[in-house]
């Protein structure tokens, strides 16, 4: 169940789609990773599931992506009447070098998708668009100064990237960036950034957030479209074996190591990218390619992970050690 939300600071509120959640938990999108089965799988263990709309290739496939997530959430709602699937997201890249944006818009509208979650820019028109249909709309930021500009152009929540998020992330430590979040926004807040364990998630909540965002435990499981050998190399690796960079992108994220070994690159002598070349959309360009298909971005939480589960096991363990937390805090351990 969720856990009341702290009602000092700021006026704290959630809109309802977001109040429902049953356990305090966003899956992050995962580019090329996430799919409908993952997005399913999360919903109907309680969490939000969510799917970046550039996964789907061709464009037309995000409109039979989405009738198969809305029928199979709906399905499970008549016969789980006392347990209805969360919610679920899609993440658009706003971005310039996004040539699809205003087709997937329309497709998004067609289903009205309950969270829109926005990367790469804050643009009121998209915001305007999903708040047309009764969405909402959760904005990723690295830093107060973009999060003051997210809410400016009427973003409904915050994403704090923080320091260790897996892909493009922050410098900034986490308790810092919600603190200073915290003394201005009182609404929807999910937190990212190495967190991958159901302790980490209550930690989340005990400094402000609303949420844990989470994604790079969810690519070591069945679900997720992620080869073998990434999955296994999430078990395999923890915190030292991720490498900060913006050398694929134009934007500084984290990677694993040993992806970039085996393009037969040396990690720890990456050159600096020209962050003006940036492309997060097409992934057309050998180097966006190597991104997000040699190179595996991850977060320094997976030491966390060390086996590949289905989502729905993953989610019951983070329950579990949520509720281990929880006692051993009242209990004053």
């Amino acid at each position: 169940m969720r856990t009341p939300i702290d009602t000092t600071g700021p006026d704290r509120t959630l809109p309802p789609v977001l109040k429902n959640v049953a356990f305090p938990v966003i899956g992050a999108p995962l580019f090329i990773i996430s799919n409908p089965k993952l997005v399913i799988a999360q919903c109907q263990a309680g969490v939000v599931g969510a799917m970046p709309a550039l996964n789907a290739r061709p464009a037309a496939q995000l409109d039979e992506w989405l009738a198969e997530i809305t029928e199979a959430l709906a399905a499970h709602d008549r016969t789980h009447p006392d347990a209805p699937a969360a919610p679920f997201a899609i993440n658009q890249i706003v971005h310039r070098s996004n040539d699809r944006l205003e087709h997937d818009m329309q497709v998004c509208a067609k289903y009205k998708v309950p969270i829109v979650i926005t990367s790469l820019g804050a643009r009121e028109d998209v915001n305007q668009g999903v708040h047309a249909w009764g969405g909402v709309v959760l904005h990723d930021v690295i830093n107060n100064v973009f999060a003051h500009k997210a809410i400016e152009k009427g973003a409904d929540g915050l994403i704090p990237v923080a320091a260790g998020a897996g892909g493009h992330a922050s410098v900034k430590s986490p308790f810092a960036m919600v603190a200073e979040i915290r003394e201005w926004f009182g609404g929807p807040l999910a937190l990212s950034g190495a967190i991958s364990s159901g302790g980490a998630i209550l930690a989340a909540q005990a400094i402000g957030a609303d949420f844990a965002y989470i994604g790079s435990a969810f690519i070591a499981t069945d679900e997720a479209r992620a080869v073998a050998g990434y999955k296994q190399m999430i078990t395999e690796s923890n915190s030292d074996d991720i490498v900060y960079s913006n050398f694929y992108t134009g934007v500084h994220g984290n990677y694993l190591k040993s992806s970039i070994r085996n393009a037969g690159i040396d990690p720890d002598n990456l050159p600096q990218s020209d962050p003006s070349q940036m492309n997060f959309a097409s992934g057309d360009g050998d180097a966006a390619a190597k991104a997000w298909k040699d190179i595996w971005g991850c977060g320094q939480g997976i030491g966390a992970i060390r086996e590949v589960v289905p989502a729905a096991a993953l989610v019951a363990r983070f329950k579990r050690e949520y509720a281990e937390a929880r006692a051993r805090i009242c209990a004053g351990e």
